[in-house]
């Protein structure tokens, strides 16, 4: 079952939970940021997704300052298994069996042309913290192609399993086609399931032993 709001990993980051609307505590561990550069990764963040919550330098400081109070390896995970889901999707714009939406693929376009850079909002090169907006990019329009990431998903493990025969659109076709029956049937066996075996207006006594 997918999220109201989805985001790639289960773990969403807490960037709206630490947001207290003051300015970022001060800190031996306080990276300097560029208030121009924040200003244009929010725009380039609603360009993707327009109803995305707000950037600033604020609430990135902050994002940065708890990313450095976690353990080593796991704020590692945090990092890499955000850019894991984004080699899905290019996995997906340059899979043939996968047609993809114009608008989705220009959303997505922009998100790569912004991770792939090296002098962005935090340099690449900054010990643990340089790609930290690279997966704040990813969480926060994640939703914007979401339903696509999570469909290749499911085809690619359906392609897999089943081996499909035929061009690449009949490959698809087919996924639709058996997920549709697997709809289907889910669906008749919820049916059954409140079904009586019996109609529940009989009359309490059915037969009179004499």
């Amino acid at each position: 079952m997918r999220m109201f709001h989805p985001t790639p990993t289960a773990q969403p980051l807490p960037f709206d939970h630490l947001y207290s609307g003051m300015q970022a505590r001060e800190s031996a561990d306080e990276i300097p940021l560029s208030r121009v550069a924040v200003v244009q990764f929010d725009q380039l963040l609603h360009e993707i997704h327009a109803d995305a919550p707000r950037v600033d330098i604020d609430r990135l400081q902050q994002l940065c300052s708890w990313l450095l109070t976690l353990p080593t390896q796991d704020a590692h995970d945090v990092i890499d298994s955000r850019l894991a889901r984004v080699q899905e999707v290019r996995t997906m714009l340059a899979d043939p069996d996968w047609d993809i939406d114009e608008a989705v693929r220009a959303r997505i376009a922009k998100l790569l042309a912004y991770i792939d850079r090296e002098d962005d909002v935090i340099a690449d090169r900054t010990p643990l913290l340089g790609q930290l907006d690279d997966v704040l990019l990813i969480e926060l329009a994640w939703p914007a192609f979401a339903d696509e990431a999570e469909d290749y998903r499911d085809y690619c493990a359906y392609r897999q399993l089943e081996h499909p025969d035929g061009t690449p659109p009949e490959r698809r076709a087919a996924w639709i086609r058996d997920r549709l029956d697997e709809l289907a049937l889910w669906q008749h066996m919820l049916w059954v399931r409140a079904q009586h075996y019996a109609p529940w207006n009989l009359p309490t006594t059915l037969f009179r032993v004499s």
